[in-house]
């Protein structure tokens, strides 16, 4: 791909997610990096370029390109012109296939935020052959979803013994507002429900298990847990899936693994309502005018301002124990929804341009992907991983 034009494309860049990952690289990138911004408005893209002539002056004649995912031409075209693609346009499910399908087609990296099972399941189903034939890494989930709980259990995993039966439980805890995006696209999924399991099912059916070894959930009750700091109840979301899927592809997590995952909250009570909450809005998002309404009140465009952002945080605490060793680590940053999210998003693109893969290409996760390498690059930029016992 040494011939491509661009070494990293941001697709989305003018919304607002992807305008604070537009400025995080403008401040980040490499000297000598290749990039552009990319989407279907050329005047939003260049209103995107001058705020980040602000940052760096330079960057007043930073390539734009004109894409659109309803026009598979101007995709195609976007994926062979660039080694890596770093994509906000979502929810996935509606908008994220004609991208990675001309990814996997050109041999062209894709990282996304995707945070829904049905998309990454059905990618898996249709372009984790053809990518491999292409050598292209197609790694979702780069955002708060998944990177803080995929890397901060192999990291875990890094402090205990090699070839012995792994047990590891991650908590997680974050003082934010909710993603926009994030609640755009957890709608979507529960509207798509059957289509979801199907995905799943079918992914069950095809996926081969890894050879010699076992890998598998391990999810606890409701309970007090001192170590996480409050309550813990089990968190079903995309991010188990994920590292079970990163210990399926890596020896270093053992000959059996096993993964919890959760959420804490102070007080039993907070768990409760939460769980309320979101068994409401699987029956709204049912019916298709409901649904409507209540995407009107967070739009993925929309956020929260500079302000609150800085005030916000996360925390996923671990508990690993395996090989006669007991390690409670932590992983740990600021705004987990917007800004943080913007961070890993780069950070992972940069991680991808930066390595050849060793030949690995297919459907990855972050940490198969690029585990090592984004272990530093997120340390250097700011996200805290540590051994607190």
């Amino acid at each position: 791909m040494s011939d491509r034009q661009y070494d990293l494309v941001l697709f989305g860049a003018t919304g607002f997610t992807g305008g604070l990952t537009a400025e995080y690289l403008a401040a980040n990138a490499p000297d000598g990096l290749k990039w552009a911004l990319a989407g279907r408005s050329a005047k939003k893209l260049e209103a995107v370029r001058h705020r980040l002539a602000n940052i760096d002056p330079r960057l007043a004649d930073l390539p734009l390109v004109e894409a659109d995912v309803t026009d598979q031409g101007s995709i195609e075209d976007l994926a062979s012109a660039t080694k890596t693609i770093i994509t906000t346009v979502g929810p996935y499910a509606l908008y994220g296939e004609p991208l990675v399908a001309a990814c996997a087609k050109a041999g062209t990296d894709y990282a996304d935020l995707c945070g829904e099972p049905e998309f990454v399941d059905n990618v898996w189903l249709k372009y984790d052959k053809p990518a491999r034939e292409s050598g292209a890494r197609l790694v979702h989930c780069c955002g708060f979803d998944s990177i803080p709980h995929d890397l901060g259990a192999y990291y875990t995993v890094l402090q205990l013994p090699e070839n012995s039966p792994l047990r590891v439980e991650g908590f997680v805890k974050s003082g934010a507002r909710f993603s926009g995006g994030t609640f755009y696209s957890a709608l979507t999924g529960f509207s798509r429900a059957r289509k979801t399991l199907k995905a799943a099912s079918e992914r069950r059916k095809q996926e081969p298990r890894p050879d010699g070894r076992k890998v598998g959930s391990w999810m606890r009750r409701v309970r007090r847990q001192p170590v996480a700091g409050g309550w813990v109840a089990p968190l079903p979301t995309i991010d188990p899936m994920i590292v079970l899927r990163s210990a399926a592809s890596l020896d270093r997590y053992g000959p059996d693994f096993k993964y919890g995952h959760y959420m804490t909250a102070r007080r039993l009570f907070t768990i409760a309502g939460l769980g309320a909450l979101v068994a409401i809005l699987f029956v709204l998002a049912q019916i298709p005018p409901l649904r409507k309404l209540l995407l009107r009140f967070l739009s993925p465009g929309e956020g929260p301002s500079e302000e609150l952002r800085a005030k916000s945080w996360f925390r996923v605490r671990f508990i690993g124990e395996g090989g006669g060793k007991r390690v409670v680590t932590e992983i740990s940053g600021g705004d987990p929804g917007y800004t943080e999210t913007a961070k890993m998003l780069a950070e992972s693109g940069l991680a991808l341009v930066e390595s050849n893969g060793n030949g690995d290409s297919g459907q990855m996760t972050p940490v198969s992907a690029i585990g090592d390498a984004l272990l530093e690059r997120l340390q250097a930029a700011g996200i805290e991983l540590r051994v607190i016992d």
